[in-house]
């Protein structure tokens, strides 16, 4: 008899363990939830399964993707990138790394014009990267419509492929363009968008998983991080109906300068900036006259 016919099967309980071990040696903060998401994952298996079935063998080809997705984490890949999807809004958006993976932040956007949206609204999302804010809203109401811009062509299939999979593809229009859309498009009542925010100068100082692996396309906000919310600021009126809001998720530190960047322009009121979970600053929200 062979050593491998010998060899007995890791299970559920073995192949966490290692699998956090491994994960906490390269330092990884979340390691035990990390290495729980990609098993359950590989395993095809919940949360509550894993744990009331420890002793639950776990096949060689289980084992052997689980381990090379392990070592891409290692790597400090992010889990939503090796698994394809992230949940976001209690829905599950397909994500590449020609997205940005949507975060529980940007959430706090989405809720915030959820209590401006009513049915049969118009929505406009610049820089949608995967589409999940624009698509949460649409799931939400009734018969809203969105048009959606991205500069990337993969992450315009990225959203259609969203749109598709949760069949909301006749509500939307995504199209590939520099932040707006031709003026033809006509106006809209809500004006979302999470667009590039970070200072070129502080991206390399991030995490790895950012800097290494989402698409530096949609992170970097040129010199002071504010240049797409100058644009927005300067061009929206040109897109929205008297009385239309606007939501724009901002970096922690930047909610004075944005609201700022509004008043400005003097075309827009009840100018408020929103906090997130954590107390940061996260969205300004203004209404245009």
């Amino acid at each position: 008899m062979t050593d491998n016919a010998l060899r007995k099967n890791m299970n559920y309980k073995d192949c966490l363990e290692k699998g956090t071990e491994n994960l906490e040696r390269a330092g990884i903060t979340e390691a035990k939830l990390d290495a729980r998401l990609l098993l359950e994952y590989v395993c095809k298996t919940d949360h509550s399964t894993l744990f009331a079935h420890p002793d639950r063998e776990v096949s060689d080809d289980e084992e052997n993707l689980y381990e090379g997705f392990i070592a891409r984490r290692v790597k400090r890949e992010p889990v939503a990138y090796i698994l394809g999807s992230m949940g976001f809004m209690g829905l599950s958006f397909d994500v590449s790394k020609d997205v940005l993976i949507p975060e529980q932040d940007t959430e706090i956007l989405v809720e915030e014009a959820l209590r401006f949206c009513e049915d049969k609204m118009r929505v406009l999302d610049l820089c949608t990267g995967s589409g999940c804010i624009a698509l949460s809203i649409l799931n939400y109401t009734n018969e809203t419509e969105a048009l959606c811009t991205d500069i990337s062509e993969k992450a315009i299939s990225v959203a259609k492929g969203n749109a598709e999979k949760m069949g909301l593809s006749e509500r939307v229009e995504i199209v590939m363009t520099d932040l707006f859309p031709g003026k033809e498009v006509g106006k809209f009542d809500i004006l979302v968008s999470n667009p590039p925010y970070i200072r070129s100068s502080v991206i390399d100082s991030l995490a790895p998983e950012v800097k290494d692996y989402e698409p530096r396309l949609a992170l970097d906000g040129a010199e002071d991080g504010l240049v797409f919310y100058r644009r927005i600021a300067e061009n929206a009126e040109d897109y929205l109906y008297s009385g239309a809001y606007i939501f724009l998720e901002i970096g922690y530190d930047q909610g004075d300068e944005v609201k700022e960047l509004l008043e400005k322009q003097g075309k827009y009121h009840d100018i408020e900036v929103i906090k997130d979970y954590s107390g940061n600053d996260r969205v300004v929200r203004a209404c245009y006259y």
